[in-house]
């Protein structure tokens, strides 16, 4: 059930009447309700996958409880480990088996060997990666007594559970929503509206932009080898802008159906296309991941309070995990290493933290700014080329193209509707990038009918300029 489908724009107001016009007042009621819809929106993609998804939970759920109740630190441990041994293993089995023995024989036959290896056709669950997340923080955060342990499976499982951030995030945290869960919650008029405004948003940038950047980042990719190398850096382009609207547009339309139903996820996206180096890029892209692994992998290991020796393995490690958490193929592993080679010199001259500051504060960016912005987006564009290529192989050649005399061609493919696109995204961005999404307060001193127009006019251009029906990205994850 895609947020841009008709599955999702019958499902969702059924869900909206049911769980405020029939169980306004009844928390207990709202959370089971919730938690039935969250099962029924999971299985829609997959039913034999909820017994996973329901193992997942109980594991957790369980474990924890059995953590909070030992009166020793082994045990503590023990159940720790136990937990995290076998959330990993699944995910490992699900996503990176065939990877490992496909990898281990390529390297046998390197060196004369002809190995006889079995593979399985295994499906991917969707959301494995999210979900086990969610349970993973959990239990560590219980573990550290950050948090007790939840006593009500009903409220656990819609933590790990919840439906618009089930299968692509953000990354939860317990110690954040599931207060929210156990509060009582009331419907607010206000909040609602800007949830809708935020969805609005959300599906303009899946939709119009992402999709319409995909129907030629596409074909230039999957066709690298007839195109100059003018083409292949627009193609690397318009995969960037794919890539940004289609993940930050699935967790716009998250965050504003969370809203509606009462709820504040955590924000994803921070305005990354206007970042000034490669450390701010990362404060501002798939934040709830970045800090996840910042919380429970690099603090851990020292963070930056550790010689700069080990502050340089603490960064590698988080950026090749980084890479590898989103699927297995070296290319991912690649894409990691480029990340970890940017931020290395930041790190080593002492400036990672240069650019904390989470915006630009004037209206229009200076000379030095502005060459900040570009280099640092040239640079993410050049990385996504690894993301994208379908191997190691394929990225090299579309890379030794761009770098050759074909590059001061002309294009093959100059979409004019495609840039006015995106030129409206980040008009509409950056006059919104102090705030928590574009849309946000954009127009909102203009008169009522020309607001109300306005929005109109961007859902006319998400059904009329509606590029060819792409799946969200991350849902391979």
């Amino acid at each position: 059930m895609l947020f841009n489908s008709v599955e999702f724009f019958l499902f969702f107001p059924i869900v909206f009447i049911i769980y405020w016009l029939l169980l306004g007042k009844k928390l207990k009621a709202q959370n089971v309700f919730l938690l039935i819809s969250s099962y029924f929106f999971y299985s829609f993609w997959d039913y034999r996958f909820l017994a996973l998804l329901l193992f997942s939970t109980l594991l957790d759920f369980f474990s924890a409880q059995k953590i909070a109740s030992s009166t020793s630190d082994s045990i503590k441990e023990r159940w720790l480990w136990f937990s995290i041994i076998l959330n990993l293993g699944f995910l490992g089995f699900f996503k990176y088996y065939n990877f490992f023995i496909e990898s281990f024989a390529d390297f046998l036959f390197k060196f004369g060997f002809e190995p006889n290896i079995w593979t399985l056709r295994i499906i991917l669950p969707v959301g494995i990666s999210f979900y086990t997340f969610h349970g993973l923080s959990y239990i560590i955060d219980v573990y550290k007594e950050r948090i007790k342990p939840e006593k009500s499976f009903i409220d656990y499982g819609l933590f790990v559970s919840f439906f618009p951030l089930l299968v692509a995030g953000p990354i939860e945290r317990a110690t954040h929503l599931l207060p929210q869960i156990k509060k009582e919650r009331f419907f607010n008029y206000s909040r609602s509206v800007d949830g809708l405004k935020q969805i609005l948003w959300g599906l303009f940038k899946k939709v119009v932009v992402a999709d319409n950047c995909a129907k030629y980042a596409n074909i230039i990719f999957n066709q690298s080898e007839e195109f100059s190398g003018s083409t292949l850096v627009l193609g690397a382009v318009f995969f960037t802008f794919q890539i940004y609207c289609d993940f930050s547009g699935y967790s716009d339309i998250a965050l504003g159906t969370a809203r509606i139903l009462g709820f504040d996820l955590l924000k994803n996206f921070s305005f990354p296309c206007f970042s000034r180096d490669i450390a701010e890029f990362w404060r501002k892209w798939h934040i709830s991941l970045s800090s996840w692994f910042r919380d429970y992998i690099y603090i851990p290991l020292g963070g930056s309070r550790v010689s700069k020796l080990k502050q340089v393995r603490n960064v590698f490690v988080i950026f090749l995990l980084s890479g590898f958490w989103h699927g297995a193929n070296w290319t991912f592993l690649a894409w990691g290493f480029l990340h970890a080679l940017y931020f290395l010199p930041l790190l080593l001259l002492g400036k990672n933290r240069n650019n904390l500051d989470n915006s630009i504060k004037k209206k229009m960016p200076g000379f030095k700014e502005i060459m900040q912005i570009l280099i640092t987006f040239s640079l993410v564009a050049f990385a996504w080329i690894f993301f994208r290529a379908e191997n190691l192989n394929h990225a090299f050649d579309y890379i030794s193209e761009i770098f050759s005399s074909s590059l001061f061609s002309i294009p093959k493919y100059l979409p004019k509707r495609v840039f006015l696109f995106i030129l409206v995204l980040m008009m509409i961005e950056w006059l919104g990038r102090n705030n928590n999404y574009g849309l946000e307060k954009f127009g909102i001193n203009w008169p009522k009918p020309i607001r109300i127009l306005f929005y109109y006019g961007l859902l006319f251009m998400i059904f009329y300029f509606s590029g060819d029906d792409q799946q969200f990205i991350y849902f391979q994850f």
